[in-house]
């Protein structure tokens, strides 16, 4: 996998940078800002780019803007966006283009979750952060949710975090069977097509929530 890193503090970037070579993988740039990570995507034609929300100039929302432009232009590049804040603006959107995921960076702690995370989204699939996916299926005025009782709620923030049946199962301590009936009850009373293919399902889910909002 080729990858490029756009994060303003050194000590990350090179953090970043270190893992994902030492899982094998080869990072052909790092830079510091958006301009910079645009201009080394199109030269470069990475496999992923890992790019913090918050860079140079404003420290606003630059790695998300950045992340819309590249899903646009360059769509073989996939983007895992890293933030220390939740910004939940163009996510759902870009969940909904598939190759995108969106943790938290105390999320690279956790190194094997993390390069999980980078490789599932490489490969096009999609990785929310569980605090992201919580603000999106977050209880509205008129909840398109209500239907669902607390444990198909669990179940369908680990889909939308794009979790595999196999993977709920082992993180709920509960067969995969189970897991297969809460995933069909939750389709059926949210209207939505079935699907044994994990990124289907988060677009299933975000299509729902787009449409509920």
């Amino acid at each position: 996998m080729r990858v490029v890193i756009a994060e303003d503090t050194a000590l990350l970037r090179e953090g970043l940078a270190g893992l994902l070579e030492d899982a094998g993988h080869d990072v052909v740039a790092r830079v510091g800002d958006a301009e910079a990570l645009l201009a080394v995507v199109a030269e470069h034609d990475p496999d992923l780019a890992v790019v913090d929300v918050r860079m140079p100039p404003t420290y606003e929302d630059e790695g998300l803007s950045a992340a819309v432009e590249i899903r646009t232009r360059h769509q073989r590049t996939a983007v895992l966006v890293l933030s220390q804040h939740i910004e939940n603006r163009h996510v759902v959107d870009l969940v909904g283009a598939g190759g995108f995921g969106y943790l938290l960076k105390d999320r690279v702690l956790e190194v094997d979750e993390f390069l999980e995370s980078a490789e599932r989204v490489a490969r096009g699939g999609s990785a929310l952060d569980p605090e992201v996916v919580r603000q999106l299926l977050a209880p509205r005025g008129d909840d398109p949710l209500a239907g669902l009782t607390p444990r198909e709620r669990e179940v369908l923030s680990l889909m939308a975090e794009g979790k595999t049946n196999v993977g709920i199962a082992r993180q709920l301590w509960v067969t995969e069977k189970t897991v297969e009936t809460h995933v069909g009850s939750i389709l059926g009373k949210l209207g939505l097509p079935q699907s044994d293919d994990a990124h289907r399902r988060v677009l299933a889910v975000l299509a729902f929530l787009r449409a509920a909002v």
